[in-house]
């Protein structure tokens, strides 16, 4: 205030109203300098974080694996792939793959038995 003093306009108001609107300024610049400085660190925090795992291998793993269970699912029979998909891709439960599918309980559960038999023997899963 002091170094400021030359610049106090006793037209222009009061001089505790010129005092308070320096007041209330370095206030702001104090209160928007401490918020700049925390979103520069957090960005700072940010950008240099260590990234836990590589995203792009693992996309590229599971869809080079989806495309192998895909290819596999056509080595099916048409009827296991129906119940294999209802049941694993969509979901249902065996009871309601049998209810979807108009089947017998019993013959749903072998169709998804053996089709998921025959998708290991395609994938080369070891029991």
């Amino acid at each position: 205030m002091w170094r400021r003093a030359s610049h106090f306009d006793p037209r222009r108001g009061s001089a505790i109203g010129w005092l308070l609107t320096m007041a209330h300024r370095r206030a702001i610049d104090r209160v928007r300098s401490s918020q700049a400085a925390a979103v520069r660190d957090d960005g700072w925090h940010a950008r240099s974080r260590e990234v836990d795992f590589d995203t792009t291998a693992e996309t590229a793993t599971a869809r080079i694996e989806a495309a192998r269970v895909r290819s596999a699912l056509d080595g099916l029979t048409a009827n296991q792939r129906e119940a294999v998909s209802l049941a694993y891709l969509g979901g249902y439960t065996h009871t309601e793959v049998a209810s979807l599918l108009d089947l017998p309980l019993g013959t749903a559960k072998t169709r998804i038995r053996d089709g998921l038999i025959r998708l290991r023997d395609q994938l080369g899963v070891t029991p």
